[in-house]
């Protein structure tokens, strides 16, 4: 697929910073502007900055799961933003969410979306589906209630009044 020269260049900017996570690069300055900010799902938490975002993210992540991949299923870009879907396999050998470290190989679902400014990322939201990596390792954080019930049948939805 072939892209604008903005949207080409955004998708360059992501992919550098991309490998720079994979290589388990420590100073990730390079890759995001002075103010940088992580907008995080719930669970994930708020990094305004590198430096916040490396103590509160990066290094808690690469201390929960040890020898990772990151799998990026597709990427796509438009002018100043580029986006991604993908997950990291790692194997859980620290503790993760007040889980001490279980052996387990898991699969850590996200969606990255980022801004580019001068050539670096500025803005960073990002959902990473925590509850999927706890199932995994056996806590369920919604109590058996959780909406795959009714996909199995083993519970019914409910119906809005007016139907």
């Amino acid at each position: 697929m072939s892209h604008d020269p903005k949207s080409a260049a955004s998708l360059a900017v992501v992919k550098a910073m991309e490998a720079g996570l994979a290589a388990n690069e420590m100073d990730m300055t390079k890759y995001f502007t002075e103010d940088f900010t992580w907008r995080g799902n719930q669970g994930c938490g708020t990094k305004n900055g590198v430096a916040a975002f490396q103590r509160n993210w990066q290094w808690p992540l690469r201390a929960a799961f040890t020898d990772r991949d990151y799998i990026t299923e597709e990427f796509l870009a438009d002018g100043e933003w580029a986006a991604c879907f993908g997950h990291i396999e790692g194997t859980h050998s620290g503790t993760f969410m007040g889980i001490p470290a279980t052996g387990k190989r898991v699969k850590i679902p996200y969606m990255d979306f980022w801004r580019i400014e001068d050539g670096r990322i500025a803005d960073n939201p990002v959902s990473v589906d925590f509850a999927s990596v706890m199932q995994q390792l056996g806590v369920d954080v919604f109590g058996g209630h959780g909406w795959e019930n009714y996909d199995r049948g083993d519970a019914t939805p409910p119906t809005p009044q007016e139907m």
